[in-house]
């Protein structure tokens, strides 16, 4: 439940900045040609594997750490 709490808290930290951050020229003209949604997809994709990654990674790690005996 804590590790939860804390991704959920260090998520925030993270989005946070992002909704403020609108008022960028280069953003508008993406987002006129309509690239700014393919910027966005490809960040959400790169996100989620990295999340995916540490997750898997921290289940193996604790695998390892229960055959230990840690």
């Amino acid at each position: 439940m804590k590790k939860t709490v804390k991704l959920l808290i260090g998520l925030l930290f993270i989005i946070h900045p992002a909704l403020f951050a609108q008022d960028a020229p280069m953003a508008d003209a993406m987002r006129s040609e309509g690239k700014i949604y393919v910027v966005v997809a490809i960040m959400l994709v790169i996100f989620l594997g990295l999340i995916a990654y540490l997750f898997y990674t921290d289940r193996k790690i604790s695998n390892l750490e229960k055959r230990l005996g840690k």
